[in-house]
Parts: C-alpha cells; sequence; structure tokens
C-alpha cells in the first residue's frame, strides 16, 4: 500500500489519468458482468418454460396471455405479437405475400430481441481489447517520469532506479486485471447468446409456419 501511496504522490496528470481510466474500466465491467449474468441465467432458464406453456395453449391468444406472466424478460412475446398481426395491403412494406410480411415481421422482432441480450458485449470486448495496452502504456509513461526525477536529481543507482521501476510496472499488471475477467465473460456470455439465440429462432421459426397456417 505505501508503495502504491509513493506511485501515487510521484505520478504526474497523464499517469494519474491512466490509473483511473483503467479503474473507469474495471468498475464498468464488473457491473456489466453481474447484469448480464443475471439476465442472461434468467433468460435461459425461462425460455424453455415459456416456450412449453406456449405451445400447450389452445390458440395465439391464450399463448400471448400465458407469456404475459411466463416471460418477464420479454423475449418470446415480440415475437408472438409479431406472428398474431394480420396480413394487410396498401403500403409497398405491405405488397408482398402473406409469408414474406410475416417473415419480416419476425426477423425484426428477433433482430430487437437479440439486440437487448447482446448489450455490453462491445464494451466488454473494448475492455478486453485495450485495457493491456492501456496498462503498458502507463507502466511505459511512469518509468519515463521515474527517470526524468531521477536524472533531475543527479544520482543514479540500481536502488533508485528499482523502486520506481518496480511500481511502474503495477500499471501493466493492472491493465491485466481489468483485461482478463473481460474476457472470459464475453466469452461465456457469447456461449449463454448463442443458446438463447437458437432457441429464439427455433420458436420465431414455428411461428412462422403457425402465422401461415392461420393465413390460408
Amino acid at each position: 500500500m505505501d508503495g502504491l501511496q509513493e506511485f501515487w504522490s510521484q505520478s504526474d496528470a497523464i499517469g494519474r489519468s491512466v490509473a483511473l481510466l483503467l479503474l473507469a474500466m474495471s468498475v464498468g465491467t464488473w457491473v456489466v458482468i453481474l447484469w448480464k449474468a443475471w439476465l442472461l441465467r434468467r433468460a435461459l432458464r425461462g425460455l424453455a418454460g415459456a416456450t412449453h406453456a406456449f405451445w400447450q395453449a389452445p390458440d395465439l391468444a391464450g399463448g400471448q396471455e400465458r407469456l404475459r406472466s411466463l416471460d418477464p424478460e420479454q423475449l418470446l412475446a415480440p415475437l408472438a405479437a409479431a406472428a398474431a398481426q394480420p396480413i394487410t395491403r396498401g403500403t409497398l412494406e405491405e405488397a408482398g405475400s402473406a409469408q414474406a410480411q410475416h417473415t419480416r415481421r419476425l426477423r425484426d422482432a428477433l433482430h430487437g430481441v437479440l439486440g437487448r441480450l447482446q448489450r455490453g458485449q462491445v464494451f466488454l470486448a473494448s475492455v478486453g481489447a485495450t485495457a493491456p495496452f492501456i496498462g503498458l502504456f502507463g507502466t511505459v509513461w511512469g518509468i519515463y517520469h521515474a527517470l526524468l526525477g531521477i536524472s533531475d536529481a543527479g544520482a543514479l543507482s540500481i536502488d533508485k532506479v528499482a523502486g520506481p521501476v518496480g511500481e511502474s510496472l503495477i500499471m501493466t499488471a493492472s491493465g491485466l486485471a481489468v483485461a482478463i475477467p473481460a474476457v472470459l465473460a464475453y466469452n461465456l456470455f457469447s456461449k449463454w447468446l448463442g443458446q438463447c439465440e437458437a432457441e429464439l429462432e427455433g420458436f420465431a421459426q414455428d411461428l412462422l409456419d403457425l402465422a401461415l397456417r392461420r393465413a390460408d
């Protein structure tokens, strides 16, 4: 702790800015990790049960009613609502066949649901890719700043150099400490997202078949 305090007191504005940036990235990463872990685990647990309950309903309206209580994350409900929309005419968007209209509506609803589930992935990927380099920059700048101070003092020895250089290496370790959880979480969440996407795409395909049978 004394080494960190000394490093902070001897750093300039750039060194302190890098440290604060890494701290902000770390806090943001863990907030996203905890939120997405809760969201995706809840989604995975609810999808199978909600899908089964939907298909046990007597009709589409009954299925939508069941989803209101069994689909708290609103993952399946937008797809069911898109399938329930009637075929209309009068605009260029509605000029296609019944299959084209239902396909477009279900595709748009599916993209909207997946977009909500994928929030935070870009942030985790960005942190995982940039945090090590930000930490390395902090180390290089800290060593440069420390050597300037030693040069101005006019005393150069191994003990004078080892301390500031060792403290500057903390920035590299900090960058890795921020990046590693972000990368691991990104990979795990990508797997869970793939499972959710497969469930939702299958549900959307079944809804398309149902909607086309209703349109006949």
